[in-house]
């Protein structure tokens, strides 16, 4: 695949997320709070009221460059890039053939596995093990299903986040009719004093 092409398709996909409801992209650049090593790259997470979750990873990512812990995808040649989606056990192994507990126990030395091939579902080289796939330029072989993974990584995590806030509702609703149960005497106990 040509660099314009990988670009391209890069563009395409990440309008696509955009139009997401409630997503919240993180795209660090030049100048702002982020270390220069993400500057480029494009985090994903479900926040409709726009505020960058505390303690949640994103649902999914798309990077641009090696890191130092992640080069088995060779992206610093110009034009290469990979997304990354947090698909789950199940989806894991239908798209990738083994589960991401193998892949851990296995670990990256897998035969025959080249984590630079472009447009094949592959195992993340850091984080297959909990359930999350790569793709390096998607391309006419992966772009519909990577879509399709998106769109249901971004509903489960809706799904999450709604829970737990109804999880900090409750929580909050039971503390409060607990205090409003208990009748404060200390007063009446000086007086009586």
């Amino acid at each position: 695949m040509d660099i314009d092409a990988a670009q391209t398709n890069r563009d395409r996909l990440l309008e696509t997320i955009r139009s997401f409801d409630g997503i919240l992209e993180l795209a660090p650049g030049e100048g702002g709070e982020f270390p220069r090593l993400a500057w480029g790259d494009f985090f994903f997470y479900y926040a409709p009221d726009g505020v960058i979750p505390t303690a949640v990873q994103p649902y999914a990512t798309i990077v641009t460059k090696d890191y130092p812990d992640d080069r088995l995808s060779e992206l610093d040649p110009a034009g290469r890039w990979r997304v990354n989606i947090h698909v789950g056990s199940a989806s894991f192994t239908e798209l990738v053939g083994e589960s991401p507990r193998d892949v851990g126990a296995r670990g990256l030395d897998a035969p025959g596995r080249d984590f630079s091939e472009p447009d094949v579902f592959l195992p993340h080289p850091v984080y297959g093990s909990l359930g999350w796939i790569a793709v390096v330029n998607p391309g006419a072989r992966t772009m519909a299903a990577i879509v399709e993974l998106l769109r249901a990584a971004h509903e489960q995590e809706r799904r999450r986040v709604i829970r737990r806030a109804q999880a900090r509702a409750d929580v909050a609703a039971r503390d409060g009719a607990g205090d409003a149960g208990v009748v404060d005497d200390s007063a009446a106990d000086d007086s009586a004093g």
